[in-house]
């Protein structure tokens, strides 16, 4: 009979931890159990983050939306509702993006939406 030697799987799954926890500070990179207790809060925020970046990416939208059309007399409610009766479809990423960055091509799209 030969000797099995165990802990090949046990160790791996622990270097595959610590790899995760690279770049943390204090014992939190190097000790298993400090560096699994980090990784669930640092997995958690970054779940919840991913989230919050669409969240803020929208608010961001309308900000610049607002901006572009403040200049022409109206505000954000107003002309979202004008464009959902007009049935102008472009999202608030293209509107804010024409707000910001080609303001001739957005002036039409607002005279588009007073006409």
């Amino acid at each position: 009979m030969t000797r099995v030697k165990r802990g090949v799987i046990a160790h791996k799954r622990r270097e595959k931890l610590l790899k995760h926890a690279k770049g943390f500070m204090w014992g939190r990179k190097s000790k298993e159990r400090l560096a699994r207790e980090a990784l669930l809060h640092a997995w958690s925020n970054k779940f919840a983050g991913r989230k919050l970046k669409k969240r803020d990416m929208r608010s961001l939208w309308q900000i610049k939306i607002n901006a572009g059309v403040r200049e022409h007399g109206l505000n954000y409610s107003r002309f979202i509702h004008k464009l959902k009766t007009k049935n102008i479809q472009l999202d608030r990423k293209i509107l804010a993006d024409l707000a910001e960055n080609y303001p001739a091509v957005f002036k039409k799209v607002v005279e588009a939406t007073t006409k």
